[in-house]
Protein backbone atom coordinates (compact mmCIF):
# COMPACT_ATOMS: atom_id res chain seq x y z
CA UNK A 1 0.00 0.00 0.00
CA UNK A 2 1.63 3.23 -1.15
CA UNK A 3 0.03 5.49 2.06
CA UNK A 4 2.51 8.91 1.12
CA UNK A 5 1.92 11.31 -1.78
CA UNK A 6 4.72 13.41 -2.74
CA UNK A 7 3.48 15.64 -5.73
CA UNK A 8 0.63 17.65 -4.58
CA UNK A 9 -0.17 21.17 -6.22
CA UNK A 10 -2.38 24.09 -4.48
CA UNK A 11 -3.38 27.31 -5.43
CA UNK A 12 0.21 28.67 -4.88
CA UNK A 13 0.54 27.23 -7.89
CA UNK A 14 -0.49 29.22 -10.75
CA UNK A 15 -2.26 26.48 -12.34
CA UNK A 16 -4.10 25.23 -9.13
CA UNK A 17 -7.49 27.15 -7.08
CA UNK A 18 -7.20 24.13 -4.47
CA UNK A 19 -6.26 25.48 -0.63
CA UNK A 20 -3.86 23.54 1.00
CA UNK A 21 -6.13 22.86 3.97
CA UNK A 22 -8.59 20.73 1.71
CA UNK A 23 -5.80 18.47 0.32
CA UNK A 24 -5.15 17.69 3.89
CA UNK A 25 -8.46 16.93 4.79
CA UNK A 26 -8.88 15.08 1.71
CA UNK A 27 -5.40 13.29 2.47
CA UNK A 28 -6.61 12.57 6.31
CA UNK A 29 -9.65 11.51 5.11
CA UNK A 30 -7.83 8.90 2.55
CA UNK A 31 -6.07 7.33 5.37
CA UNK A 32 -2.35 8.84 3.73
CA UNK A 33 0.47 8.93 6.38
CA UNK A 34 2.20 11.81 4.43
CA UNK A 35 1.90 14.51 1.86
CA UNK A 36 4.34 16.95 0.51
CA UNK A 37 2.96 20.16 -1.03
CA UNK A 38 5.32 20.91 -4.59
CA UNK A 39 4.14 23.79 -5.86
CA UNK A 40 5.24 25.23 -9.11
CA UNK A 41 8.48 27.67 -9.20
CA UNK A 42 9.31 27.91 -12.83
CA UNK A 43 11.43 31.20 -13.46
CA UNK A 44 11.54 32.47 -16.68
CA UNK A 45 8.28 31.11 -17.48
CA UNK A 46 7.40 33.00 -20.86
CA UNK A 47 4.17 34.59 -19.74
CA UNK A 48 4.33 37.22 -21.87
CA UNK A 49 3.68 34.22 -24.33
CA UNK A 50 0.99 31.79 -22.51
CA UNK A 51 -0.46 34.60 -20.05
CA UNK A 52 0.63 32.95 -16.95
CA UNK A 53 4.16 32.47 -14.60
CA UNK A 54 4.84 30.04 -12.13
CA UNK A 55 6.49 32.00 -9.05
CA UNK A 56 5.44 32.81 -6.06
CA UNK A 57 6.33 33.80 -2.12
CA UNK A 58 8.18 31.14 -1.00
CA UNK A 59 8.24 32.88 2.93
CA UNK A 60 4.51 32.41 2.42
CA UNK A 61 4.11 29.34 1.51
CA UNK A 62 6.01 27.54 4.33
CA UNK A 63 4.81 29.71 6.66
CA UNK A 64 1.31 28.03 5.67
CA UNK A 65 2.42 24.38 5.57
CA UNK A 66 3.97 24.83 9.04
CA UNK A 67 0.84 26.02 10.47
CA UNK A 68 -0.77 23.10 8.71
CA UNK A 69 1.55 21.03 10.22
CA UNK A 70 0.66 22.51 13.53
CA UNK A 71 -3.22 22.35 13.69
CA UNK A 72 -3.39 18.67 11.69
CA UNK A 73 -0.69 16.51 13.45
CA UNK A 74 -2.38 13.23 12.89
CA UNK A 75 -0.60 13.30 9.02
CA UNK A 76 2.84 14.22 8.46
CA UNK A 77 2.97 17.45 5.78
CA UNK A 78 6.34 18.09 3.96
CA UNK A 79 7.17 21.05 2.17
CA UNK A 80 8.34 20.94 -1.44
CA UNK A 81 8.63 22.15 -4.48
CA UNK A 82 8.58 21.29 -8.49
CA UNK A 83 11.21 23.31 -10.06
CA UNK A 84 11.20 23.53 -13.73
CA UNK A 85 14.49 22.96 -15.27
CA UNK A 86 15.47 25.39 -17.97
CA UNK A 87 19.35 26.20 -18.95
CA UNK A 88 18.95 29.76 -18.08
CA UNK A 89 17.73 29.26 -14.78
CA UNK A 90 20.45 27.16 -12.68
CA UNK A 91 21.28 30.64 -10.42
CA UNK A 92 17.98 31.02 -9.20
CA UNK A 93 17.48 27.81 -8.65
CA UNK A 94 20.37 26.85 -6.78
CA UNK A 95 19.96 30.12 -4.66
CA UNK A 96 16.11 28.57 -3.69
CA UNK A 97 17.48 25.53 -3.08
CA UNK A 98 20.19 27.00 -1.29
CA UNK A 99 17.89 29.62 0.91
CA UNK A 100 15.25 27.35 2.25
CA UNK A 101 14.91 24.52 4.22
CA UNK A 102 12.60 22.33 1.81
CA UNK A 103 12.53 18.52 2.07
CA UNK A 104 12.08 17.74 -1.19
CA UNK A 105 12.33 19.15 -4.42
CA UNK A 106 11.00 17.76 -8.29
CA UNK A 107 13.31 18.62 -10.79
CA UNK A 108 10.92 18.53 -14.37
CA UNK A 109 11.35 20.03 -17.63
CA UNK A 110 8.22 21.62 -18.77
CA UNK A 111 9.84 23.72 -21.44
CA UNK A 112 11.40 22.79 -24.41
CA UNK A 113 13.40 25.62 -26.29
CA UNK A 114 11.36 27.95 -24.35
CA UNK A 115 8.18 26.58 -25.71
CA UNK A 116 5.68 24.62 -23.90
CA UNK A 117 4.65 21.18 -25.22
CA UNK A 118 1.30 21.21 -24.08
CA UNK A 119 0.22 23.93 -26.54
CA UNK A 120 -0.08 22.87 -30.48
CA UNK A 121 2.11 25.28 -31.71
CA UNK A 122 5.22 23.05 -30.30
CA UNK A 123 3.85 20.29 -32.35
CA UNK A 124 3.30 22.53 -35.47
CA UNK A 125 6.95 23.41 -35.03
CA UNK A 126 9.10 20.16 -34.31
CA UNK A 127 6.72 17.32 -35.61
CA UNK A 128 6.15 14.60 -33.32
CA UNK A 129 8.57 12.62 -33.39
CA UNK A 130 11.64 15.34 -33.52
CA UNK A 131 9.58 17.29 -30.76
CA UNK A 132 9.36 14.02 -28.59
CA UNK A 133 13.38 13.48 -29.05
CA UNK A 134 14.09 17.31 -28.18
CA UNK A 135 12.31 16.88 -24.81
CA UNK A 136 14.65 13.77 -24.16
CA UNK A 137 17.71 16.12 -25.42
CA UNK A 138 16.59 18.42 -23.38
CA UNK A 139 16.03 16.80 -20.09
CA UNK A 140 19.93 15.94 -20.32
CA UNK A 141 21.15 18.98 -21.03
CA UNK A 142 19.16 20.19 -18.21
CA UNK A 143 20.69 17.11 -16.00
CA UNK A 144 24.10 18.27 -16.93
CA UNK A 145 23.57 21.91 -15.88
CA UNK A 146 23.88 21.09 -12.13
CA UNK A 147 20.94 21.78 -10.50
CA UNK A 148 19.92 21.08 -6.76
CA UNK A 149 16.97 18.70 -6.86
CA UNK A 150 16.06 15.07 -5.72
CA UNK A 151 14.13 13.40 -8.15
CA UNK A 152 13.51 14.10 -11.84
CA UNK A 153 9.54 14.35 -12.40
CA UNK A 154 6.87 12.82 -14.87
CA UNK A 155 9.86 11.33 -16.85
CA UNK A 156 8.22 11.19 -20.08
CA UNK A 157 5.95 13.73 -19.52
CA UNK A 158 6.03 15.16 -23.31
CA UNK A 159 3.82 11.64 -24.44
CA UNK A 160 1.00 13.65 -22.48
CA UNK A 161 0.60 16.35 -25.13
CA UNK A 162 1.53 14.46 -28.28
CA UNK A 163 -0.83 14.24 -30.53
CA UNK A 164 -0.93 10.77 -31.35
CA UNK A 165 -1.56 10.10 -27.59
CA UNK A 166 -4.12 12.55 -27.52
CA UNK A 167 -6.21 11.53 -30.23
CA UNK A 168 -5.92 7.63 -29.06
CA UNK A 169 -7.12 9.12 -25.71
CA UNK A 170 -10.21 10.91 -27.55
CA UNK A 171 -10.88 7.77 -28.89
CA UNK A 172 -10.97 5.89 -25.64
CA UNK A 173 -7.62 4.03 -26.64
CA UNK A 174 -4.59 3.45 -25.60
CA UNK A 175 -1.80 3.71 -28.03
CA UNK A 176 0.60 0.67 -26.91
CA UNK A 177 2.15 0.58 -30.50
CA UNK A 178 3.06 4.20 -30.23
CA UNK A 179 4.42 3.95 -26.96
CA UNK A 180 6.18 1.07 -27.66
CA UNK A 181 7.85 2.44 -30.76
CA UNK A 182 8.44 5.99 -29.35
CA UNK A 183 10.83 3.63 -26.50
CA UNK A 184 12.68 1.93 -29.02
CA UNK A 185 13.57 5.10 -30.94
CA UNK A 186 14.75 7.09 -27.95
CA UNK A 187 16.34 4.09 -25.93
CA UNK A 188 19.16 5.53 -26.39
CA UNK A 189 18.83 9.00 -25.08
CA UNK A 190 16.36 7.88 -22.30
CA UNK A 191 19.30 5.49 -20.61
CA UNK A 192 21.91 8.46 -20.63
CA UNK A 193 19.17 10.00 -18.80
CA UNK A 194 18.93 7.32 -16.69
CA UNK A 195 22.72 7.09 -16.14
CA UNK A 196 22.93 10.71 -15.82
CA UNK A 197 20.64 10.55 -12.32
CA UNK A 198 21.90 7.62 -11.06
CA UNK A 199 25.38 9.03 -10.99
CA UNK A 200 24.11 12.10 -9.28
CA UNK A 201 22.22 10.26 -6.93
CA UNK A 202 19.13 11.17 -8.03
CA UNK A 203 15.42 9.62 -8.38
CA UNK A 204 12.66 9.30 -10.13
CA UNK A 205 9.11 9.58 -9.39
CA UNK A 206 6.01 7.55 -10.76
CA UNK A 207 3.91 9.91 -11.40
CA UNK A 208 0.46 8.51 -11.73
CA UNK A 209 -0.92 11.70 -13.68
CA UNK A 210 -0.36 9.42 -17.02
CA UNK A 211 -3.86 7.23 -15.86
CA UNK A 212 -5.70 10.44 -15.52
CA UNK A 213 -4.75 11.81 -18.68
CA UNK A 214 -5.77 8.27 -19.99
CA UNK A 215 -2.50 7.06 -21.01
CA UNK A 216 -3.54 3.73 -19.91
CA UNK A 217 0.33 3.77 -17.49
CA UNK A 218 2.33 6.46 -15.27
CA UNK A 219 4.74 8.39 -16.45
CA UNK A 220 6.92 7.22 -16.60
CA UNK A 221 6.08 4.12 -18.81
CA UNK A 222 6.83 0.70 -16.36
CA UNK A 223 9.68 0.29 -18.99
CA UNK A 224 11.68 3.21 -18.17
CA UNK A 225 11.27 2.20 -14.60
CA UNK A 226 12.10 -1.17 -15.08
CA UNK A 227 15.17 0.04 -16.74
CA UNK A 228 16.36 2.64 -13.95
CA UNK A 229 16.29 -0.31 -11.69
CA UNK A 230 18.26 -2.52 -14.51
CA UNK A 231 20.68 0.20 -14.30
CA UNK A 232 20.83 0.22 -10.72
CA UNK A 233 18.15 2.98 -9.62
CA UNK A 234 16.77 2.92 -6.34
CA UNK A 235 15.45 5.92 -5.61
CA UNK A 236 11.53 6.17 -6.65
CA UNK A 237 8.92 8.84 -5.08
CA UNK A 238 5.12 8.49 -5.59
CA UNK A 239 3.08 11.25 -6.49
CA UNK A 240 -0.67 12.00 -8.07
CA UNK A 241 0.44 15.74 -9.02
CA UNK A 242 -2.81 16.73 -7.95
CA UNK A 243 -4.42 20.01 -8.89
CA UNK A 244 -7.82 19.00 -6.95
CA UNK A 245 -8.64 17.38 -3.95
CA UNK A 246 -10.56 14.16 -6.20
CA UNK A 247 -7.36 13.62 -7.84
CA UNK A 248 -5.52 13.43 -4.50
CA UNK A 249 -3.68 9.75 -4.26
CA UNK A 250 -4.80 9.19 -7.88
CA UNK A 251 -4.30 5.29 -8.98
CA UNK A 252 -2.03 4.16 -6.11
CA UNK A 253 -3.99 1.41 -5.77
CA UNK A 254 -2.39 0.42 -9.33
CA UNK A 255 1.41 1.47 -8.30
CA UNK A 256 2.50 -1.94 -6.25
CA UNK A 257 2.08 -4.24 -8.59
CA UNK A 258 4.22 -2.01 -11.20
CA UNK A 259 6.99 -1.54 -8.37
CA UNK A 260 7.37 -5.38 -7.96
CA UNK A 261 6.84 -6.34 -11.90
CA UNK A 262 9.64 -3.77 -12.55
CA UNK A 263 11.98 -4.80 -9.53
CA UNK A 264 11.05 -2.67 -6.44
CA UNK A 265 10.08 -3.99 -3.03
CA UNK A 266 10.50 -0.36 -1.89
CA UNK A 267 9.68 3.00 -2.40
CA UNK A 268 11.12 6.18 -1.23
CA UNK A 269 9.86 9.56 0.56
CA UNK A 270 12.18 12.43 1.06
CA UNK A 271 12.60 14.38 4.76
CA UNK A 272 15.08 17.16 5.17
CA UNK A 273 15.98 16.36 1.81
CA UNK A 274 17.24 12.64 2.79
CA UNK A 275 15.56 9.65 1.46
CA UNK A 276 13.51 7.11 3.39
CA UNK A 277 12.82 3.71 2.32
CA UNK A 278 9.27 2.56 2.65
CA UNK A 279 8.45 -0.99 1.79
CA UNK A 280 5.01 -1.47 -0.73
Amino acid sequence: MIRSDAHIHTNFSSDSDTPMEAMVQRAIALGLSSICFTDHIDYAFPAETYGIDFLFSVEDYCAAIQKLSVDYPEIAIHTGIELGLKPDILSPALSLAASHSFDFIIGSTHLVDNIDPYYPDYWESYGEEQGIKRYYEITYENLCQGFDFDVYGHFDYILRYCPSVKQACASNHIAESFYRNSLKKNRDIIHEILIKLISLGKGIEINTGGFKAKLGHPNPHEQIIADYRDLGGELLTIGSDAHETKYLAYAFEKIPAILKKCGFSSYTEYKNRKPIQRPI
